[in-house]
Parts: C-alpha cells; structure tokens; sequence
C-alpha cells in the first residue's frame, strides 16, 4: 500500500514538472532583457516605452520619439486648476487603443495589435494563456492599475502603467520598465480592475481655491461616470474634513473615472499566419 501511495505521489510531482515546463515561455532571456529594455523614456510615457520595445522585439527599430509622437501620450495639467487637473490625470497616459495605433503608425503598418478585456473577470488562467501566444511569437503588453493589490505598508501608487510581458514561468509574470518579477495572482488583481483612478488628498487640496467651480466635475463631462462617482461630492467630503482640522481624515483619496482598461494587448507582424489568427481571436469568456 506505502509503494502504492508513493508511486503515484511520484508521478503526480512529475506531472506537474511537465505542467510547469508547458507554461514557461520568454522572449528574452533575463540578461538580455536586463540589456535590451527602455526604460521611462518620459512623463506619463509608460505606454510609449512599451511601445519601443515591443516593436523592436518584432524586428522593428524605432527611436523613443518616434515612438512617444505616435503613441501622442497625453500630460497631466499640473498647474491647472482643480477640474481641468483631474480631467487630465483621467486621461494622462495613453489607452490601449493609442497603443496599438501608435505602434501601426511607428512600424508603418507592419505591426498590429490585439487587446483583450480582462475586466469584468475572465474565465481563463493568466499563465497559460500567456505561454500560448508568447511561443508563438506575440508580444504582449499588460495595463493595469497599480493602485490595486498594494502590499501592506507600501504607498498607494498614484498611476496605472504599461509594461512589456517579456516572459512567464509556472505562477509567475516576468516584465519590464523595471525589470520585475510578480506572482501570476498579483497581476491577475491589477489586470482586473474597473476604469478608476485614485488621486492624492494633497494633489487635490493645493489645487481646491476659493474660486473653484465643483459644480463643472458633474456637469461639463461628457463622462456621466463623474456624476455617478459624485466627484464633486467627493471634494467637497474632503475640503470639509480639512476644514474641520480632523485628526485623522476619512478620505485620503478620491475616485475619479479612468480611459485606461485592464487588460492585455498582443502584439506581433500583421501580415503573418499569427497575425491573422490574433485579429481573429475571440475576447476571453466571462467567468
């Protein structure tokens, strides 16, 4: 019976030896992507970035401007006042649409992409869907929001990001700009979040004046999501506490829409077999 039992204990561990080998794919070897990323090549121009090296890791060389002029990454208006900066921090960045066109337009027409929803949940398991294409030949590019699955301790970031997926193993997704190893479970959460954005208790408060119009959060956007997350309401929550002088306020945030979704784009040469089979891919099934 303990022979028995052993047995088959062993056979499960190689099964799963096999099953770990099946999900490992990369484009790059660690060193060489440690060699080849870009890094932030500007403000807000993670999406740009990615660019770069998506089009170079498809044999497609592009200079960082270039890329950033196609991409038409979008600033934050810091000196503006309260409505127009958080408007702008809404959209600051770039989508996953922008994305795709800027790396049609840099290329020439010679790459594609391809993005895929993973909000609301999918029914699909990160790892493996990724090892599918990556062996391929496409490259993919995760947006997520950074402000969900914080650790415990670390600050709230105040972005979401763009980063080119270079290679997974068994449970977990290897990325660049930074160079970063995150569990499959961590990347999943960011992957899968609702278009939302947290701005800073400061960020708000220094721009909040005596002449502010709030009554513009609710009602000059075209975006009924600014009303339905009563932003407005939110400032007015926050400017209340601060006047109050409370010790410990409430808000340390607002929520504010996003453009961005979560999700992935794949990339890879649009006049190939993988080309054609990724625009014809379905979107993953809801869970």
């Amino acid at each position: 019976m303990a022979a028995g039992c052993e047995e088959v204990h062993a056979c499960s561990e190689e099964e799963q030896d096999e099953a770990a080998d099946a999900e490992e794919a990369m484009l790059w070897p660690i060193q060489e992507a440690l060699e080849r990323q870009t890094l932030q090549i500007g403000a807000s121009a993670c999406g740009a970035t990615a660019v770069v090296d998506v089009l170079r890791a498809l044999g497609v060389d592009v200079t960082p401007e270039r890329a950033d002029q196609c991409v038409r990454t979008r600033l934050r208006r810091n000196d503006s006042p309260l409505p127009d900066y958080l408007l702008s921090r809404s959209q600051a960045g770039a989508t996953h649409t922008q994305l795709i066109q800027g790396a049609e337009d840099a290329s020439q027409g010679q790459v594609t992409g391809r993005f895929f929803h993973f909000h609301p949940r999918r029914r699909a398991k990160l790892v493996p869907w990724l090892s599918k294409w990556i062996r391929k030949g496409a490259v993919p590019v995760a947006t997520m929001n950074m402000q969900v699955a914080v650790p415990e301790g670390e600050e709230v970031p105040d972005a979401w990001h763009h980063q080119l997926i270079f290679g997974v193993t068994s449970n977990a997704v290897f990325m660049t700009n930074p160079l970063d190893l995150v569990s499959e479970e961590e990347v999943h959460q960011r992957l899968c979040s609702e278009s939302v954005l947290l701005i800073q208790r400061q960020d708000v408060l220094q721009r909040l004046t005596s002449d502010c119009c709030l009554s513009s959060l609710s009602e000059s956007h075209t975006d009924p999501r600014w009303k339905a997350l009563d932003v407005e309401g939110q400032v007015r929550q926050m400017a209340l506490e601060e006047e109050q002088e409370q010790d410990r306020a409430t808000l340390t945030h607002i929520t504010i829409p996003a453009a961005y979704s979560s999700g992935i784009t794949l990339f890879t040469l649009r006049h190939t077999d993988l080309g054609q089979e990724l625009l014809n891919a379905p979107q993953l099934p809801l869970a």
